[in-house]
């Protein structure tokens, strides 16, 4: 296995260099002049802007400018500077990535256990009830979308039951969070439960379950073994790649419930031309998502010993 994670370590380089490149042109090719906009309608002198430029680098190719940026991450961990405020990127991070992490957490654990729980239900009674009561649910959750879920939400336990506060304050209370959390994490919780249902409904089938049941075995170690430790493969798959989707993907819905976290600051980002910034959020969720990607492939061996990494 040491082996196997050390191929897969080199094999993050390239893919690491190649996705930030990538990004790095992308933002940086969008239209406008972030310098430019700092100073609005008013407009500034053409020699003031080329000083800014300078100063923070704008004048230079597009690729000197990445591997000042990179070089700038690997060696001293400078992310650079925020140009309307002039505060240094990694501050910027440090103040949003706190609380889109405790979103993130929150909403995962949410759709773990609801989203498996609801899963081994239906898959254990597949064709009854229980089952087709919690597709239709599932079903249901995944045709609205995330703003609609969001203000049904609201509109439900702030304005209808008061149980909630239409807003998070900036003190991010965990009890505040807890309906973003449901809303942020509500299409991935039907995935789950869906995937989950599908995969232990087939397992329920193969010849190894049959085996286990001949032999004489209690039922908790039929199901809790030999089912869901089969079964669960795919799910920690979707698991995996849904934590970096968690992060990234919160804009909606801290725009709705007036979040300071990640989603915020990418959307101020992307109407400033705050490149920069941008560019720093996302390398941290490539590192996020390649790190977690690497997680779930050992993860694999410990679900299913019959697997041997090469």
């Amino acid at each position: 296995m040491g082996r196997y994670v050390a191929r897969r370590l080199l094999q993050m380089i390239p893919v690491f260099f190649g996705t930030t490149l990538l990004i790095f042109l992308m933002v940086y090719s969008l239209p406008g002049d972030p310098v430019a906009g700092l100073f609005g309608d008013k407009g500034a002198s053409p020699a003031t802007l080329a000083e800014l430029r300078h100063k923070y680098g704008l004048d230079q190719h597009i690729l000197k400018q990445y591997w000042d940026y990179i070089t700038g991450i690997l060696f001293h961990f400078d992310f650079g500077t925020q140009i309307r405020n002039e505060r240094p990127v990694t501050d910027v991070l440090g103040d949003a990535f706190p609380v889109t992490l405790q979103l993130a957490a929150l909403a995962f654990a949410i759709e773990l256990i609801f989203g498996i729980g609801l899963g081994v239900i239906a898959g254990l009674r597949a064709g009854r009830l229980a089952d087709n009561a919690i597709l239709i649910f599932t079903l249901l959750i995944i045709s609205i979308p995330v703003f609609v879920l969001a203000y049904i939400i609201k509109l439900v336990f702030w304005v209808q039951l008061d149980w909630i506060a239409p807003n998070v304050s900036n003190d991010q209370l965990l009890s505040e969070m807890i309906a973003p959390a449901i809303v942020l994490g509500g299409l991935s919780l039907a995935y789950v439960a869906r995937l989950t249902r599908t995969s232990m409904a087939e397992n329920l089938r193969a010849d190894y379950m049959r085996t286990a049941v001949a032999k004489g075995l209690p039922k908790r170690r039929v199901i809790g073994v030999h089912l869901m430790r089969n079964s669960l493969i795919p799910v920690v798959t979707f698991l995996g790649t849904d934590i970096g989707a968690l992060m990234g993907g919160a804009v909606v819905t801290e725009g709705i419930f007036n979040i300071k976290g990640v989603g915020g600051v990418i959307y101020e980002s992307i109407s400033r031309r705050e490149g920069a910034t941008l560019v720093g959020l996302v390398t941290i969720l490539v590192v996020v998502y390649l790190i977690t990607s690497l997680l779930i492939d050992l993860l694999y061996a410990v679900l299913d010993p019959r697997i041997r990494y090469a």
